[in-house]
């Protein structure tokens, strides 16, 4: 179960702060447990700030608690602070990244399912889509997911196997292999009932919480041997 530790104090003296964590980060690599550090000011207090520190277990917390350079910054962090830091440990209940789950619902819902309404839910009217397969570099518009969704259910049923899913910022980077049976025409390519298979990674960007931009890189060539298109 992932864990969560919430460091809770007051300084004016962020930016030597700053810098001491930089220098844990250093003292540190190859050996600490913690995977992810968000610090956050109070807007309503400026010398008030918070540290969210995340870890795989509350196990590995406490092995990262026991390394050296942990104490001694520790000290010199308590040096800096007006007043000693309070800390909170939290197990976590429920993690969800919304972003991730938008995009979930695109390859679920949409393009395995065929729900083509959903597609003005969840995308912007000017979202611009790159794609290998295209000659274009940018299209323009929700519009173009659509057509591309049916074009594809034309001509194939398929299926998406999601194996990993990255976000950073306002980005969702998905890792994912379709296969599907060629049942209509595709690329001129009359039905030839074959089974393709093939891996992509495709990056969307977000504003306003739904996808304005995507980026799609795929292995395209496997799909066209396995339709006999090309012999290589």
């Amino acid at each position: 179960m992932a864990f969560l530790q919430l460091i809770d104090c007051k300084t004016r003296r962020y930016d030597d702060m700053d810098r001491l964590m930089d220098r844990w980060l250093e003292l540190t690599e190859g050996r600490r447990t913690a995977t992810h550090s968000v610090v956050g000011r109070d807007r309503a207090r400026s010398d008030h700030y918070v540290e969210i520190v995340e870890f795989p277990s509350y196990e590995d917390a406490m092995r990262n608690s026991g390394l050296p350079e942990t104490n001694r910054v520790f000290e010199e962090m308590v040096a800096l602070c007006d007043g000693m830091p309070t800390f909170t440990d939290l197990d976590v209940l429920r993690d969800e990244q919304l972003d991730k789950r938008t995009v979930r619902r695109f390859f679920d819902d949409i393009a395995v399912r065929g729900d083509l309404a959903l597609v003005d839910e969840l995308f912007t009217s000017d979202y611009r889509d790159h794609d290998i397969a295209k000659t274009q570099d940018t299209t323009v518009g929700s519009d173009v997911v659509k057509e591309d969704v049916a074009g594809w259910r034309a001509a194939f049923d398929f299926e998406f196997t999601l194996h990993d899913q990255v976000a950073e910022g306002d980005r969702v980077a998905t890792r994912w292999t379709w296969r599907g049976t060629h049942h209509g025409a595709f690329m001129g390519l009359d039905a030839t009932g074959r089974v393709g298979e093939m891996e992509g990674v495709t990056v969307f960007a977000f504003r306003g919480g739904r996808i304005c931009e995507g980026w799609w890189t795929y292995d395209l060539l496997s799909l066209l041997r396995a339709l006999d298109v090309v012999q290589l």
